[in-house]
């Protein structure tokens, strides 16, 4: 069968459902899945678990799913830059788990590895740890983390073959290539789909056998979150 699906819509079409776990990509606004947000937002779930780096910023990104109010808990290490995200879990209205920078993206490694939990010093004697198995190694406090897998992800990359082997553009890689094996279903938007053969075995990030469902969409908007200009010399 072909992993290669027509839209966003098709490519999420069966498989979404209230309460489910996303393992989402993306860094800020770098290599983040926008048109499958885009997808997922107008199926009209609700009550969702996000896993991710961050949410996006206000309206933009997992932003979206906030603004709906779709998002039920958010698994994440960064919430800065997103005035509604801070709304809704000072009001209540938003379950929130931080998770260390480091642990998440091992957390999410761990899921698609196999392995149900992993022990760390990050976060001994705070918050972090509270309600948390620990273990003594070597006279030093380990935490007890444990995987992460999610029900489907949705990962942003550059190019992809017809089997669905994925390659990323630079720091657009950052969560994306953990979150592509997190999962029991991953969907990948691409910006180009080449023959299978084409690509170089060596340059592949994530090999096809992760992947069930490719979506190439066009044209792509590159966001920035901070445009930065100077004032035009006088001539």
């Amino acid at each position: 069968m072909s992993k290669i699906f027509s839209s966003a819509d098709h490519a999420l079409a069966g498989i979404v459902r209230d309460g489910m776990t996303v393992c989402v990509g993306g860094f800020g606004l770098c290599g983040v899945p926008e048109v499958l947000i885009d997808a997922l937002r107008d199926t009209g779930v609700s009550g969702l678990v996000c896993v991710s780096n961050n949410a996006g910023v206000d309206g933009v990104g997992l932003g979206k799913l906030l603004r709906t109010r779709q998002i039920r808990k958010m698994i994440s290490s960064y919430v800065g830059e997103n005035k509604e995200f801070e709304r809704q879990y000072l009001a209540g209205e938003l379950e929130v788990e931080f998770c260390p920078q480091g642990t998440l993206a091992e957390r999410i490694r761990a899921g698609g590895a196999g392995i149900p939990g992993f022990y760390t010093r990050t976060g001994v004697g705070t918050q972090v740890a509270e309600g948390k198995e620990t273990k003594q190694f070597d006279g030093e406090t380990y935490l007890l983390e444990r995987g992460i897998v999610g029900d489907i992800a949705l990962v942003k990359a550059w190019r992809a073959d017809e089997a669905g082997n994925l390659v990323f553009r630079k720091t657009a890689r950052n969560f994306n290539q953990p979150v592509a094996t997190s999962s029991r279903m991953t969907i990948a938007e691409v910006e180009e789909i080449v023959p299978t053969g084409s690509l170089d075995p060596d340059q592949i990030h994530v090999p096809g056998v992760y992947v069930k469902r490719l979506v190439c969409p066009e044209p792509y908007e590159k966001k920035i979150e901070f445009r930065t200009v100077r004032e035009r010399e006088a001539a």
